[in-house]
């Protein structure tokens, strides 16, 4: 049996509301509100609303709920706070300890992150990649690399030594760019294909086929949350979508997707802040055990761990 997760950043349930959220009168896989009946998914997948909250005063955050992901640890209430952005000393702390990648490959199981990146971002955090034979594709200056700050995904997947991915894998169809299609890529005069969903989409299962575990970050609908952006907004979830419908249709018989978000935000564009509502976690594959224990984002890495068999 083989597990993927599709993450996509600041997706919550809201209200059904037109006006204030892009998710409204449109059939997304993720178009789950509070005040309207339940929708169903094709393929008899299934929602589960979980909490992002812990039970921790403030906003969830990036940085701690991707944390509770990728641990399967109550992150946010271990540290007593949300962290926004890039994981502090104490999350670092948590993924290098309790990463779902660390005790994957412990137990002899096979993870891989899809998301390729520049090999200069790469370097310049020193992070362990996979090998290109292209050269950087820019410097770095002191003032940008004293900010650069690597994410709670590169650094699960670092403390379980996988290499992550690089342009030259994504143009050789070994991975895929973090916007699904390469156009942010190209804008940024970076060499990188173009893709449809449905390409991205093959892409994503000819990587899956090498690991018992797959992950991919989406995190456009984030950014069009914080910028209050209808269009970026409707832009980033209708791509998402049809990559994700793309994937779940074309999944193979041993596999199972999660599609899942860390807390919300776009649902809710009246506001610039995360919101307090409950998240979705979707499932598409065979029954499988676990998934009405699904409380928390925490609960995410913790199924996973429990499919794949490591307790």
């Amino acid at each position: 049996m083989r597990v993927a997760v599709l993450f996509i950043d600041g997706v919550g349930i809201g209200r059904n509301d037109p006006e204030a959220n892009p998710l409204a009168g449109r059939e997304y896989l993720l178009s789950h509100f509070q005040d309207a009946p339940a929708r169903p998914l094709p393929e008899g997948g299934r929602c589960f609303p979980v909490d992002p909250t812990f039970g921790v005063a403030g906003r969830p955050q990036s940085a701690s709920n991707q944390t509770a992901i990728l641990t399967g640890q109550p992150a946010p209430a271990l540290i007593g706070r949300h962290v926004l952005g890039y994981p502090d000393a104490p999350l670092r702390e948590l993924l290098a300890r309790h990463s779902i990648i660390k005790r994957l490959v412990g137990a002899g199981r096979s993870a891989t992150f899809a998301n390729s990146y520049p090999v200069a971002y790469l370097d310049a955090l020193k992070l362990h990649r996979r090998p290109s034979a292209s050269a950087p594709e820019f410097t770095l200056p002191p003032a940008a690399l004293r900010r650069l700050k690597p994410s709670a995904t590169t650094l699960a997947f670092a403390a379980g030594h996988v290499p992550l991915r690089t342009l030259d894998d994504a143009r050789a169809g070994q991975g895929l760019t973090h916007d699904i299609t390469g156009e942010k890529a190209r804008a940024r005069s970076l060499s990188a294909p173009q893709r449809t969903p449905a390409e991205a989409a093959r892409v994503f299962w000819q990587v899956a086929s090498e690991a018992d575990f797959t992950f991919f970050e989406h995190y456009l609908a984030d950014e069009a949350g914080h910028a209050q952006d209808f269009t970026a907004a409707r832009d980033a979830l209708e791509t998402f979508d049809a990559f994700a419908r793309a994937v779940i249709a074309t999944r193979p018989a041993d596999a199972r997707v999660l599609v899942c978000s860390d807390h919300g935000n776009v649902e809710d564009l009246t506001t610039r802040s995360h919101t307090l509502n409950p998240v979705p976690v979707l499932y598409f594959g065979p029954p499988a055990a676990g998934l009405e224990s699904l409380a928390t984002v925490a609960d995410v890495g913790r199924t996973v761990l429990h499919w794949l068999n490591v307790e």
